[in-house]
């Protein structure tokens, strides 16, 4: 019997979190590239230096972050773009999409692609920014919105899929 022995096992389970630490650092590397290039490689920078510090505490390597320092600092590096979307989702809850791309057209496409598969579709800008607030650490909801048990399901499995996306870095939501 191949493939059900110890060392499949703990294969098997390394890539898996592989992959995860993997999505989550390459999440962390946009978020300093944007600052970078914000900063011009200023390690002294508010904005870098909270990103970095985000980064550390998600235990990306030293050198990883220093390379995306220096990749963002050159003259030739693509512009990173902060996008905030917004759509309603079930049950009327207000959700906020905070992305961080290179390529603006591909991020609302995918972000769009998300939505719709999930019964859901982008909203105009405004007209869910209302119910939060913007506050250095995120939104904020201002009102929060009760929903019923089918609705959380949906809702959770619409956050879930968004926050697989690379493009990405942040879903708030007003559910109670």
């Amino acid at each position: 019997m191949s493939g059900h022995n110890k060392y499949s096992k703990i294969k098997h389970q390394k890539a898996k979190t592989d992959a995860q630490k993997s999505k989550i650092f390459t999440k962390m590397v946009k978020l300093i590239s944007a600052e970078a290039k914000k900063a011009h490689g200023n390690l002294q920078s508010p904005g870098l230096a909270n990103a970095i510090a985000k980064a550390k505490k998600e235990n990306v390597p030293n050198d990883t972050i220093d390379r995306a320092v220096k990749k963002a600092s050159a003259d030739n590096a693509a512009a990173m773009e902060a996008i905030t979307y917004e759509s309603y989702g079930p049950g009327g809850v207000a959700i906020i999409i905070e992305a961080l791309t290179d390529n603006r057209n591909k991020a609302a496409q995918e972000i769009k692609h998300i939505l719709s598969q999930n019964g859901s579709e982008l909203a105009a800008p405004g007209s869910a920014s209302w119910a939060f607030t913007k506050t250095h650490e995120g939104w904020v909801p201002q009102t929060m919105i009760p929903i019923e048990e089918a609705d959380i399901a949906t809702l959770e499995k619409i956050v879930e899929a968004l926050e697989e996306n690379d493009e990405v870095q942040d879903v708030y939501t007003n559910a109670e």
